[in-house]
């Protein structure tokens, strides 16, 4: 391998001089975000450190079985740490109450992809151009020499495999497929994880699809397609907040679509907005930052309070402006 980055060299001199670890992740926690903490999570404890992993939210019922000794628990206040790993989280907010929790610590390392990044941490490792957090600490155990167990290396995969939509994204570099290619060489069970994230889905998600398919709805000449999903149609539909996850991609596939959004009501005055572009020349961190968001230029997203109207009126015109512009 190359020699170390020097970011790289400070985290794990910073690593061998701790021993109780807390890793932990964003709310709402995607196949990228609970892989690479699991996957840290694993090989810190196989180095003998005590380990914690906290996430405020439930893993999607698609991740679970990555975590079948239940590593991933709900924050509990009052524990310190010699060292908090923060992975795939943009900011310290997102961390949501997490962050609450880990006020007790010697260090806070961010360990990141999202060009967003507020970089929090004492130490950040920040890479805009990985395409996942999981290939950064796939590259942190190899600089560590620390090994890859077939567990470690299905939490990785999935992670890789999740943020490049299935290798597909433009994100994905050749690099990526190395990486993966290593991932299955040490262990990655492709037929389990394939079965488990892409082929496998409870009735209700596909309920909540059916509203999607019902109810989107088109703007700007077809180049902008967007949806609603309020409090009742979780209700209705009896789906989890993570069965939304991936739901956006069924409307950014539409031949004409440029961005496609989702206007997700979290409270009466408080917006969950996701945005995807398929065009290099629309930027959606940008628009998302407008709005106090951000991500990636490809994906991004924000919080923003306000009237539900309001909301969709301000985002769908900051679409059709930046549309404007690239054309």
């Amino acid at each position: 391998m190359k020699p170390r980055p020097k970011i790289v060299q400070r985290i794990l001199e910073a690593v061998a001089d701790c021993q109780s670890f807390c890793v932990v992740g964003h709310v709402r926690p995607d196949g990228d975000c609970v892989g690479s903490q699991l996957g840290l999570a694993l090989a810190l404890r196989n180095q003998g450190k005590a380990v914690t992993c906290w996430n405020e939210d439930r893993l999607p019922q698609k991740l679970a079985f990555l975590d079948a000794e239940k590593v991933i628990q709900t924050p509990k206040p009052g524990l310190a740490f010699d060292c908090v790993i923060a992975t795939d989280c943009a900011s310290f907010e997102r961390l949501g109450g997490a962050g609450d929790c880990i006020r007790q610590r010697r260090l806070l390392v961010n360990i990141d992809h999202h060009t967003s990044n507020t970089r929090y941490g004492d130490i950040n490792w920040i890479s805009a151009r990985e395409p996942s957090t999981g290939e950064l600490i796939f590259r942190l155990l190899k600089y560590a020499n620390w090994p890859i167990t077939p567990p470690i290396a299905d939490c990785l995969f999935t992670a890789v495999s999740t943020d490049t939509g299935s290798f597909q994204y433009a994100t994905t570099r050749p690099g990526t497929f190395v990486t993966a290619g290593e991932l299955v060489k040490r262990g990655a069970d492709l037929s389990a994880i394939c079965h488990e994230v892409y082929h496998s889905f409870p009735l209700a998600r596909v309920r909540l699809l059916r509203h999607v398919y019902t109810h989107f709805r088109l703007a700007h000449n077809d180049q902008i397609a967007w949806f609603w999903l309020r409090p009742k149609d979780f209700a209705r539909t009896r789906a989890d907040k993570s069965d939304a996850e991936g739901l956006i991609d069924h409307i950014r596939v539409i031949e004409p679509v440029v961005v496609a959004c989702v206007f997700e009501e979290l409270e009466p005055e408080l917006i969950r907005l996701s945005l995807r572009s398929k065009s290099p020349r629309i930027d959606v961190n940008q628009v998302a930052r407008l709005f106090g968001g951000g991500g990636h230029e490809a994906a991004a997203g924000a919080r923003i309070a306000g009237k539900p109207l309001s909301v969709q009126r301000r985002v769908i015109a900051a679409l059709k402006k930046t549309l404007n512009h690239a054309s």
